[in-house]
């Protein structure tokens, strides 16, 4: 099957907080590999650091700064991050590659999506926009890999996204969006093999 890996980074996980970073990568199971072509990355404009800093999360604060700075300085609006999206989306490449006949939607891919990911897109994408784009069904590689810890496939560890990275020797998480999701994807893929 072929999938829309994505991810975001936000500034923090809170009703109230942005998103300020966007990175998507499709992927093939079958092909076992990622359509580096179809790439995409955004960083989304934000207020500045230091108006936003007392209301972030400590860990936001600590690790977060110069993601902050970057999407305020250079990112876009929310309103431009959606017509690009649009303009991907209806691109040949991306419905040649997911070979998508009218009516067809792409499945989403990612980390987490339910609880983090997919919240964020309704509410600035609009309900509408992600039922039109976007089958209704998601794969979310934190539900698959609790799955495997339940049948003892994978030692309980893995459950957080560092000790997957780990486990399957692949070093530590990014917390950028691009690098992400992308290996978000690997990490399934080679999840596949096993």
């Amino acid at each position: 099957m072929k999938y829309l890996s994505f991810d975001i980074e936000a500034t923090g996980l809170a009703e109230h907080d942005l998103i300020i970073e966007f990175g998507m990568v499709p992927f093939c199971t079958e092909a076992q590999s990622l359509k580096k072509e179809l790439t995409k990355h955004f960083f989304i404009k934000c207020p500045a650091f230091e108006e936003l800093s007392p209301k972030l999360d400590p860990w936001v604060r600590e690790h977060n700064k110069t993601l902050i700075e970057k999407a305020h300085q250079e990112g876009i609006s929310l309103e431009v991050f959606k017509s690009e999206l649009i303009s991907y989306l209806e691109s040949d490449l991306y419905k040649n590659y997911f070979n998508m006949p009218e009516g067809k939607k792409v499945t989403l891919f990612g980390k987490s999506l339910n609880a983090i990911d997919l919240p964020f897109l309704n509410r600035d994408l609009g309900w509408e926009f992600m039922r039109k784009y976007f089958n209704h069904q998601v794969l979310d590689l934190s539900s698959f890999i609790m799955g495997q810890v339940d049948l003892g496939k994978l030692p309980e560890n893995c459950s957080s996204g560092s000790g997957l990275m780990n486990y399957l020797e692949m070093g530590e998480v990014a917390h950028t969006a691009l690098e992400d999701a992308e290996n978000t994807a690997l990490m399934y893929l080679k999840l596949l093999k096993n």
